[in-house]
């Protein structure tokens, strides 16, 4: 499998611009569509190390979120282009933690949003989190990881 170099920056970037469903009445970004961006650029962000989500529903897998952390620093609006730059943490215990910034496309980027996000395995069969990480899903760790390494 061919996979794309690691990033120079530490992040995956996913590149959004702000569209009119995006927005409220006055123009800027409604609250819960940076969350919307979050996953979006998680799911993609495993895509490109080769582990697209469906594969992990095939498996019998989903993530869940368990926890988000977001902070709102500065508005987007209508039209505005962004990035939103995910990593994976190192896991704690049974929970993968994604961290995230939103970060305007500009001369100075300024970060918009910081974020965290803990997912956990569950079997979708018994609907139960999963209390040891499948080899699946260390698999996917792994490839995401070494994405991410020097």
């Amino acid at each position: 499998m061919l996979m794309t170099p690691s990033p120079p920056n530490g992040w995956f970037d996913y590149p959004i611009r702000v569209q009119p469903h995006h927005t409220d009445y006055g123009g800027v970004v409604w609250h819960g569509t940076y969350i919307t961006w979050l996953e979006s650029a998680r799911v993609e962000c495993l895509r490109t190390v080769g582990m697209p989500f469906e594969s992990l529903v095939a498996l019998g897998y989903d993530l869940p979120v368990v926890d988000l952390e977001i902070r709102y620093r500065q508005s987007l609006v209508l039209g505005a282009s962004a990035i939103v730059k995910t990593r994976l943490a190192p896991i704690s215990g049974i929970r993968l933690n994604w961290l995230y910034q939103i970060e305007t496309v500009d001369p100075s980027p300024r970060i918009c949003v910081s974020a965290r996000v803990s997912l956990v395995t569950v079997d979708m069969t018994s609907r139960k989190v999963v209390r040891r990480v499948p080899p699946e899903i260390q698999d996917m760790v792994k490839k995401v990881e070494s994405y991410f390494a020097p």
